[in-house]
C-alpha cells in the first residue's frame, strides 16, 4: 500500500512539474530562451509556479482520477491523457469564469496550450504510476 500511494504521490508530482512548464513553454518559447539566455532563469521560475497552481487546483480532481484507476485496473495511457486534458478543460473554464467581460482566455493559443498542457501531464502520470495502475503485480 505505502508503494502504491508513493508512486501515486510520484506521479501526481511529475505530471505538475511537467503542466508547469509545458504551460510556460506557450508563453517563453525555446527560441526565445536561446536568443536571450537571461530568460531561462526567470522561465524555470514560472514553470514552479505554473506547476504549484496546476497542483493545488488539480489535486482533488487527479486524487479522484488515481482512486478510480486503482480500483479498476485501469492501466492503459488513453484514459490518463483524457482525464489531463479534462482537468485542463476545467482549470480553463474556472479561468475563464473569473474574467473580466471585456477580456477573455478563451481563444484558440489558450486552448491549444491547455489541451497539449493536459495531455502531456497525463502521460507523465502515465508512464510513472498509470502504468502500474491497480493490483500489485510482481513484475
Amino acid at each position: 500500500m505505502a508503494s502504491k500511494l508513493t508512486r501515486v504521490l510520484l506521479g501526481f508530482l511529475a505530471a505538475n512539474l511537467v503542466a508547469g512548464l509545458v504551460l510556460v513553454l506557450f508563453v517563453v518559447t525555446p527560441s526565445d530562451i536561446a536568443a536571450d539566455s537571461d530568460r531561462m532563469p526567470g522561465a524555470g521560475l514560472l514553470a514552479l509556479s505554473a506547476a504549484t497552481q496546476s497542483a493545488i487546483f488539480s489535486a482533488a480532481f487527479a486524487l479522484l482520477a488515481a482512486a478510480f484507476a486503482e480500483w479498476q485496473n485501469l492501466r492503459g495511457w488513453l484514459y490518463y491523457a483524457l482525464t489531463g486534458v479534462a482537468i485542463a478543460a476545467a482549470g480553463l473554464m474556472v479561468q475563464y469564469s473569473g474574467e473580466a467581460p471585456t477580456q477573455t482566455i478563451l481563444n484558440d493559443y489558450a486552448v491549444r496550450a491547455f489541451m497539449a498542457t493536459g495531455i502531456l501531464a497525463g502521460l507523465t502520470y502515465w508512464f510513472i504510476a498509470g502504468r502500474r495502475a491497480g493490483a500489485d503485480r510482481t513484475d
